[in-house]
Formats: structure tokens, C-alpha cells, sequence
């Protein structure tokens, strides 16, 4: 099926987060994520967006930007919104890295405010349902730095397996032994998804 034929849900809820694309309004509140978040995510998200957004108008073009990505099925990003109060939890990024397999990379961060309270393992598993069973994907690949203990827990509490390391990819971040640290590959295959959903 075409990309553009698929039909993409407007929400996922799951049992704390309501997940959704952004849409045109949506600026106001991500400038705010973008201020609260920005020394969060400094050390291990030096390349997010967000660290570009110093004004109210350039956080609404970054989600209107956003919004066309996903009406286009460039890229796919959800905003993970509290049921309890509104409030924004989480990021889950899914990326198209090729749409003949079909093959996706999926992202993520929480919020500063709401780390360590498993809203981002909750929305990558719903993110998961979303690239096997509505974008038919037959894998899914993960990548993370070496010194991110936190995205390497989540990643494998998930389901994601370990396939591979790239040496010396970030000259920024620095091992203990002063050399540059590198990024983990992860990969979960349709096979296996279905088998842990089961």
C-alpha cells in the first residue's frame, strides 16, 4: 500500500497518555517545551529542533512543520499529553528509514518534569503498535549513545536487541577514559513484536 493511502489514527490513547500528532495551535504550549527542556536534553538531544525555538512564532512553525511531516508520512511525531491534567509528558518520534521494507526508526525524550515515571516506556509501546500493525513495518531500529543509561533500560525493556555498536560518534560526549563515545544500534524484528504482544 502507498504511504499515503494508510489510514493514521487523529489519537492513541493508552492508560495515562493521550498521544497525537501535533496540529496548527499547538506552538504556545511546545514553546514552553522547548524552554523547559532545552539544559534536559542538552547532553544526549544536542540536534533536537527544539534547541532552535527562542520565540513563540518559531515554536508554532516547528509544529506546523511537524503537522506536514506527518500529513506527508515523512516523519512521525507525537506528543504525549497527561489524561490526568493536560500536561506534556513525552516525545515519541517514529522515522521512516525505508518504506520498501518497510523499515523505522523511533525516537523519544521525556519531560524534565516527568522523567523516571514511565510515561515514554508507555508511549513507546503504544508507538510500537503503531509501526508494525498500522504502518506495516517488519522492523523497527533503535539508536542510542553508550552513556545514556536510561534510553539503553528503556530500550530493552521494551524488547529491543542489541545488534551492533559505531565506535566514536559523538566527540562531544567523552567515555572515562577520555576517548569519544559511540552509539548502540537496536533492533526489534515483526516476529518478535507480535510474539511479546500475544
Amino acid at each position: 500500500m502507498h504511504k499515503l493511502l494508510i489510514e493514521l489514527p487523529e489519537k492513541i490513547e493508552t492508560e495515562r497518555l493521550v498521544m497525537r500528532p501535533y496540529r496548527p495551535g499547538d506552538g504556545k504550549a511546545y514553546f514552553d517545551v522547548c524552554q523547559r527542556n532545552k539544559g534536559h536534553l542538552a547532553q544526549f538531544e544536542a540536534g533536537n529542533p527544539i534547541h532552535d525555538v527562542n520565540t513563540l512564532e518559531e515554536a508554532e512553525i516547528l509544529v506546523r512543520q511537524f503537522a506536514l511531516s506527518w500529513f506527508k508520512r515523512e516523519a512521525f511525531f507525537l506528543g504525549c499529553w497527561l489524561k490526568s491534567s493536560g500536561a506534556f509528558a513525552a516525545q515519541i518520534y517514529i522515522g521512516p528509514h525505508n518504506w520498501r521494507q518497510p523499515e523505522f526508526m523511533i525516537g523519544y525524550f521525556a519531560d524534565v518534569d516527568h522523567e523516571g515515571e514511565g510515561y515514554v516506556t508507555e508511549g513507546i509501546q503504544a508507538a510500537l503498535k503503531l509501526c508494525f500493525v498500522t504502518l506495516g513495518a517488519t522492523r523497527v531500529r533503535l539508536e542510542c549513545n553508550e552513556l545514556n543509561h536510561r534510553s539503553i533500560k528503556l530500550a530493552e525493556r521494551v524488547g529491543f536487541t542489541r545488534e551492533g555498536f559505531i565506535r566514536e560518534t559523538h566527540p562531544d560526549l567523552m567515555r572515562q577514559d577520555g576517548s569519544p563515545s559511540g552509539d548502540f544500534i537496536y533492533g526489534l524484528l515483526r516476529r518478535d513484536y507480535l510474539q511479546m504482544a500475544s
